[in-house]
């Protein structure tokens, strides 16, 4: 498995796996201009096919953002999304951030107990976050 840098073919895969991980996935166009405005944006590759990505970016002048994690379902239990979260904390303390932050679901339970196994704890909610009225639950973790 690589971690590497998300290039523009990469974007049809990339909504695959968007699409099959949410259900209010991102519209392309979306995450073309995140990357077209510098956010970094990874995908992790095994056996020359995009499995999974992250995107993220700075917010604030020292917080962190992740924006989206997903893995293709048929790869996840694997550590692509532990290697991509890596990735990005490795982005992030290059460039002197110190906390970084993330909304999930609240019902999504899976997502949290993987966020808190990387050291990432509940903050708080924020009540009808999503589109479908969905609470999230932000999450936070100190570099």
């Amino acid at each position: 498995m690589i971690v590497r840098e998300f290039k523009p073919q990469d974007l049809k895969r990339v909504m695959e796996i968007e699409s099959m991980s949410f259900d209010e996935p991102y519209p392309p166009q979306l995450l073309r201009y995140l990357y077209d405005i510098g956010a970094g944006f990874l995908v992790a590759q095994e056996d020359n096919m995009v499995v999974g990505y992250i995107i993220f970016w700075i917010r604030f002048e020292n917080e962190g953002h992740i924006i989206s994690l997903a893995v293709d379902k048929k790869y996840r239990r694997r550590k692509f999304g532990t290697r991509l979260v890596q990735a990005a904390i490795d982005a992030f303390e290059r460039f002197g951030v110190n906390v970084i932050k993330l909304e999930v679901r609240a019902k999504n339970k899976g997502a949290i107990k993987f966020y808190k196994s990387l050291g990432f704890k509940e903050e708080n909610r924020i009540p009808h976050y999503y589109e479908n009225g969905d609470d999230a639950v932000v999450m936070k973790k100190e570099l």
